[in-house]
């Protein structure tokens, strides 16, 4: 029978202190934080009093929604049809110009002044707005979903090709080294030793990003760049709210479809 008492028993599984540095460290960055919140919260003149004003004023906005027009259904089923055309071709695209890139910039696959540069060039192309691409598209294009297309390709290049050098470098080198030494060549190394493993991350980042590329799809008609964001520019413009929310309500239909269709192939992706 162990003599060992209760109270060492206690004892041992007590956790150590923690050192002062890092007490200090933890308060530094909580004081950082606040001090972070506070200059945002002044700078941006928020005052929580102004929010109960903001009741009347957005009840009369929504007010002018009701009823929906449904007139304007046939131009709002339409114009979704081609937000989602334009996400789903921008997306594609974006997945056919990012595998390049990827395969250059993981860090396991190419040496320090192939891939470190890369990750640069890729930060430097997230950086870039989607409206300012937009507008230039259509600048060179002219109206309509072409641009539209576009933009959200080089748009999602930047961060697909990091998602999918990300998930490239996670992947265990046990089974590249085995290829490198039955004599694989490089191409055989990433295709049947690292995409083999990170499949089904690359599907979720996919699917991920062309989530986000339909939603930002919905305002790209408000530079020309076709989709329903176009025609909501325009109601509003020539005060017809109620068909505005015609578009509105069509649009939360699509995402919630398109939602509940990603988590399906996400769940399968498991």
């Amino acid at each position: 029978m162990s003599s060992t008492s209760p109270t060492t028993r206690r004892a041992t599984r007590m956790p150590p202190e923690q050192s002062l540095g890092a007490t200090l460290r933890r308060a530094g960055g909580t004081g950082a934080l606040a001090v972070a919140v506070a200059w945002a919260w002044h700078g941006t003149g928020f005052e929580l009093g102004r929010l109960g004003g903001s009741l009347e004023p957005l009840a009369e906005f929504l007010g002018r929604m009701t009823p929906p027009d449904l007139s304007a259904f046939e131009v709002a089923v339409k114009s979704t049809a081609e937000t989602l055309q334009i996400a789903v071709l921008g997306t594609f695209l974006a997945v056919v110009l990012s595998i390049p890139p990827a395969l250059l910039a993981a860090s396991n696959l190419t040496p320090a002044w192939i891939h470190q540069p890369l990750r640069w060039g890729l930060a430097l192309v997230r950086g870039i707005p989607l409206l300012l691409l937009a507008l230039m598209f259509v600048a060179a294009l002219g109206l309509g979903p072409v641009p539209g297309v576009l933009a959200l390709a080089v748009h999602s290049v930047g961060m697909l090709a990091k998602f999918y050098a990300d998930a490239l470098e996670s992947a265990r080198q046990g089974p590249v080294e085995a290829l490198d030494s039955a004599g694989a060549n490089w191409l055989q190394r990433v295709r049947y030793g690292v995409l083999t493993q990170v499949a089904p991350d690359l599907a979720r980042d996919t699917l991920f990003r062309f989530e986000l590329n339909l939603r930002e799809s919905l305002v790209l008609g408000l530079v020309g760049a076709g989709g329903i964001g176009f025609y909501i520019q325009l109601y509003i413009r020539s005060f017809q709210y109620q068909r505005v929310a015609t578009l509105t309500l069509v649009i939360l239909v699509m995402v919630v479809l398109v939602e509940q269709g990603s988590v399906a192939i996400r769940r399968r992706l498991r």
